[in-house]
Formats: C-alpha cells, structure tokens, sequence
C-alpha cells in the first residue's frame, strides 16, 4: 500500500507528521506562534499564511488530513504530475487562509463599528437587532444552562427598552452588554486557525473533477459511492455547518475549507482551459 505512495504526497506526509512531532513534544512553546492569527492581531505574520498548514490541533486531526492526502494524493500526482500537484496542495491552503482570513477582518471590523454605532447613537431598535444577532450566531451556547443568566438579561434589556427607549439606566447597561457582545464576535475572530484542511478540499474538488465516476469504498460508507458525489456531499456538510446550522459550538473553520474547495475548482478549470497537454 505505502510503495503506491508518489514523491511528493511522501513528502508532505513527512513534513506534516514530522512538524506535529516537533512542536507538539519539543517545541511547544513555539507552536502558537505558527498558526494563523487575524491580520489586526499583533501575532499576525505573514509566513503564516504558509506555516499554518504544517500544524495540527491534535492527533486526531493531522490524522485526517494526511489520511485524505494519502487516499487522493498519489493518483492526482501522477495525472498532474509531481509539480502541478504541489502548487495544487500549496494554493489551495495559502489561499484559503488569505480568503478567510480577509473574511474574519471584515467579521472583526463590522463588529467593531457596530459597537462604536451603538456607543454613540443607542437606539432600542439597533440593540433589538445586535441582540437577536448575537444569539443566532451564538445559539448552542446560549442555550448551555451556564449562559441563561447572561440570555436572560440581554432579553429583559431589549424589552425595557423598548418601552422606555429613553431610560438612561437601561441604555448605560445596554452599553455594557453590547461591549461583552463586541469583545467576543473579536476575540472569535482572533482565534488562530490551524491544519492542512484548506489544502485537503483543494484536492478533493480536483480529484472529483478529474476522476468524477471514480467510486470510492470509504469506512463511514457502507456501499460504494462515486467521487463527484462524495465531494458534494462534503461541501454541502461544510456549507450547512457555516451558514445554516448557526451558532455550533464547534471550532471548525468549515468556510476556510469551502474555500480551499474553490481554489481547487479554479486552478484546474484553469489548466484544463489553457493548456493543450493538461497533465
């Protein structure tokens, strides 16, 4: 099995596994500084972008990223061929840090200025708005029993203040609540991201494009099921968890591999449309 493995799907496996071992057991304290921080952070640094592919929260999860790299890699390296298939998995990561990364500023920045909005104009009807806002993007943890008291309280402001819009008690708690509000949509957009799963979705969008009828006989599967298939379902899983199913406590940056995804569709309908020898 391991002697089908092409050169440069062997290398990345090493580098990864080898880069977890490292910063996991010898160099801990160094490994924070290698995952990709928001560009307003003061941790940012641009090698990020690069250096944040080659970490992993767990075991669990370089597992499996270097499981679907073993799985979809070598057949792709030997259609693409060995350079084709690096800028394929490099891309497809980088970018998709670069494009989430832009979309967590823009998450960051939005929420500051609605702070700043508030601050200067309290307004009923805008704290409504931020309220309801806050608790649909947040809804699994505000239904966590520990945060009812905090759900509560936003609830009861927003009614008092819409029957006294004026109440300047109200108003001054209701800047405090939409400070702790603000300071946790910025801190979640600080959150530092890590992992190959960007680079992973680029690989397999083109894969399915490549070999769409291909079938694949996977372990949580229990009947064969063809490329093209299997990679939509797993986009439309990563999609529904970003934008349907609202306020999962999970930490997944399920957009970035959405994006990684898009790279991926790109670069090979770009290669596919410029080159008369595709591989």
């Amino acid at each position: 099995m391991f002697r089908n493995l092409t050169p440069t799907v062997k290398n990345l496996l090493l580098a990864n596994i080898g880069v977890f071992v490292v910063f996991s057991m010898l160099l801990t304290g160094l490994s924070s500084s290698l995952a990709l921080y928001n560009i307003l952070s003061p941790d940012f640094r641009v090698y990020q972008f690069v250096t944040y592919m080659f970490m992993h929260a767990d075991g669990w999860h370089l597992f499996s990223n270097m499981f679907g790299l073993f799985v979809f890699g070598p057949l792709l390296e030997q259609f693409l061929g060995a350079k084709r298939f690096l800028i394929l998995w490099m891309l497809s990561g980088v970018l998709a840090g670069v494009l989430y990364g832009g979309y967590k500023f823009f998450n960051s920045y939005q929420a500051q200025n609605q702070y700043e909005s508030y601050i200067e104009n309290p307004t009923s009807s805008e704290f409504s708005g931020i309220v309801y806002d806050f608790l649909d993007k947040n809804a699994a943890i505000m239904n966590d029993p520990r945060n009812e008291g905090f759900k509560e309280n936003l609830l009861q402001i927003r009614e008092g203040l819409s029957e006294n819009p004026t109440d300047e008690k109200l108003i001054a708690i209701s800047k405090e609540y939409v400070r702790e509000m603000t300071a946790s949509k910025v801190k979640d957009a600080n959150t530092p991201m890590v992992g190959a799963s960007g680079a992973l979705f680029g690989i397999l969008v083109a894969f399915a494009l490549l070999f769409p009828n291909t079938e694949l006989f996977l372990l949580f599967i229990p009947f064969p099921i063809k490329a093209k298939y299997f990679v939509l379902f797993y986009a439309s899983y990563e999609f529904y968890s970003e934008f349907i199913r609202v306020g999962g406590n999970d930490n997944i940056a399920h957009l970035a591999h959405l994006f990684g995804a898009l790279v991926g569709f790109l670069l090979i309908k770009y290669w596919q449309k410029n080159s008369k020898r595709f591989y």
